[in-house]
């Protein structure tokens, strides 16, 4: 008999017994289609990818212990138990018995996610790493319409709303915001919260229109998940700044959708006198039971005394942006920190009403700004003199005030991306501004650096007080002794020191490249023939000419032959996949210049 012969019926072994398709796992858990993706989505269970696909290329499959996992889970048996409950509710309404059905929708039972939290994110550094889509999943429901064909519910909604706007005020607070970059999509933010980056999307404030083809169940499922999470991040970050949490907001600023203005409000004041006191206090928002009657009262009566004992001010000039500086000690913060808090310092702002509100109360608060908007419960009016800055997106004004200069927005993103205020000029009102720069490409390895990007670099040192080349000169001309005894950064004494050096440095290094230049043309380079060229220049000349830049590139080319040869496969499909890429870079870079000589020529045509 064959060593890995199996009679049929006995155990399997291999990718067979490892791996069962999705079919086969509904077929083993005993619940439909829909709740089988719903408890993946919440275990966090998701498809693998066997080398050898057993049942066939066109199945998904699931690992064995996976589906061992769902189905010891207590959940499963909290999904039966509440489809079987729906099904008596159905029967009821069926039967045209009312009152019952009443009655069951009622009693319905539930269930919480607390537990899921715990045994997916043991630590809590582990949620900070996954909260890039749960952040753009809540932000995107937070601006959604309520549906009820596609049960988005108005409750859910406003859940969304008020913990994006929990994280923003923290943030804000905290001045963890490092980049912002709107695009046509939204507004990319960049955060850093205990030395993990977390980069969320948040879309415009337009009418949203949604798709028919967008799978809502399967996003209400994450949506699910990712509220109790936020729940629980946003209830550990408030408690480590010594503010509590859910917190208790002015209703007359919640009546005024000022909802981040009134978080800022309340973090001020827990911080500065945690005398207010909430009665629920507990991690998960969107789970929490629901408070009586007595219990709103007795919060509306304790804000009303804080008003009423200065701890809450109603419409303190600035209270957004002076969120609690004693919370944390300056030692703690680290460089990024203190130098974001001192971009828009000194600052006051004012948001006309044609600009993205929401975007920039959060954005200059975190960098150290004060603002304020056109409308009801803003801190202070247009017409207050201590204003710097206003933002406009319209070309023409009302009422112009000769104190305070008038910007786009856009200003603000780039003064934010490059951590300096930069100049006014070319973002004032009716003028076309410079280009929005996106923070989180890296020219240099692009390789294609625009001119702003030039420009912002030369003023950031500046704002540094170091020295940059002038366009067109190049570092070594910069680290040439001779100017650095002209700008009088070293002496004559330390300049003739520094020549001597540089001397020996290329000597050596034009010595280095001959050698290199003969073993490409394969003869032999030896001491004698180095110091026969120092000799004379007329045979350097000579041998110059000798070797030819076309037959240094043939003899590349020779070479890049001979090592492919020897590679194999695998690492030859590899290196040409490397070269490719680089021809594909190279192409982009060419188009880039290509575009920019075009504008160039068009308005040196339009001048003329």
């Amino acid at each position: 008999m064959p060593k890995h012969y199996r009679p049929p019926g006995k155990k399997k072994e291999g990718n067979a017994a490892r791996y069962i398709t999705r079919s086969q796992a509904v077929k083993q858990l005993q619940v439909n289609l829909p709740t089988f993706r719903r408890l993946c989505i919440l275990k966090g269970v998701f498809p693998r990818e066997p080398k050898k696909k057993v049942k066939g290329n066109h199945h998904t499959y699931y690992h064995l212990k996976d589906i061992a996992f769902l189905q010891h889970d207590p959940l499963l048996e909290k999904f039966r138990e509440i489809r079987a409950y729906e099904r008596k509710i159905k029967k009821a309404e069926a039967k045209k018995n009312k009152d019952l059905a009443h009655r069951l929708l009622t009693r319905k039972p539930n269930y919480t996610l607390d537990r899921l939290i715990r045994e997916r994110y043991p630590k809590f550094v582990d949620a900070l790493r996954d909260l890039d889509d749960c952040l753009t999943m809540v932000h995107l429901f937070a601006a959604l319409p309520a549906l009820e064909r596609e049960k988005i519910e108005v409750k859910r909604v406003h859940d969304c709303r008020r913990l994006s706007h929990e994280w923003q005020a923290y943030i804000s607070r905290t001045h963890k915001l490092r980049k912002v970059f709107v695009s046509v999509k939204g507004i990319y933010y960049q955060a850093e919260v205990e030395g993990q980056k977390i980069t969320w999307l948040t879309p415009h404030a337009l009418q949203q229109v949604l798709s028919e083809d967008i799978d809502f169940p399967v996003m209400l499922t994450f949506l699910e998940f990712y509220e109790t999470l936020l729940a629980f991040v946003n209830f550990k970050l408030y408690n480590s700044i010594n503010v509590k949490y859910p917190p208790l907001l002015d209703p007359k600023l919640e009546a005024l959708a000022a909802d981040l203005y009134a978080l800022s409000r309340y973090v001020q004041m827990s911080s500065r006198a945690p005398t207010v006191e909430s009665d629920a206090v507990g991690p998960s928002g969107s789970e929490q039971p629901e408070v009586k009657q007595n219990g709103k009262e007795t919060k509306e009566s304790d804000l009303r005394l804080a008003q009423l004992q200065h701890q809450l001010p109603y419409n303190e000039p600035g209270a957004l942006m002076h969120l609690v500086e004693e919370a944390v000690d300056e030692d703690e913060e680290d460089e990024d920190t203190k130098e974001c808090k001192k971009i828009f310092a000194n600052m006051k702002f004012f948001l006309s009403r044609e600009v993205p509100r929401e975007s920039l109360l959060f954005v200059i608060p975190a960098f150290g700004g004060i603002v304020s908007w056109e409308g009801e419960g803003a801190p202070f009016d247009e017409s207050d003199q201590s204003i710097t800055h206003q933002i406009v997106d319209r070309p023409t004004q009302g009422h112009i005030f000769l104190s305070r200069e008038y910007v786009q927005p856009q200003w603000i993103f780039d003064c934010v991306n490059a951590r300096i205020k930069l100049p006014t000029n070319g973002y004032l009102v009716g003028r076309v501004p410079p280009p929005h720069l996106s923070p989180f490409v890296d020219n240099e390895a692009e390789g294609y650096v625009p001119d702003y990007a030039e420009t912002i670099k030369r003023l950031q040192a500046a704002a540094r007080n170091e020295l940059l080349p002038m366009p067109g000169v190049g570092k070594e001309d910069l680290e040439d002794p001779q100017h650095l005894v002209a700008e009088g950064i070293i002496d004559r004494t330390e300049a003739n020191e520094a020549a001597q050096k540089k001397r020996k440095m290329l000597t050596l290094e034009k010595q280095y490249h001959d050698e290199l230049k003969m073993e490409l043309v394969g003869a032999q380079y030896s001491g004698a023939a180095a110091h026969q060229e120092k000799e004379t220049v007329a045979e350097d000349a000579e041998a110059r000419d000798q070797l030819s830049a076309p037959d240094v590139k043939q003899v590349v080319e020779d070479i890049d032959t001979l090592s492919k040869v020897v590679m194999s496969r695998k690492k030859r499909r590899l290196y040409e996949a490397m070269k490719m890429g680089k021809e594909r870079k190279k192409a982009g870079v060419d188009l880039l210049k290509e575009r920019k000589t075009k504008i160039e020529a068009g308005e040196k045509s339009g001048k003329k």
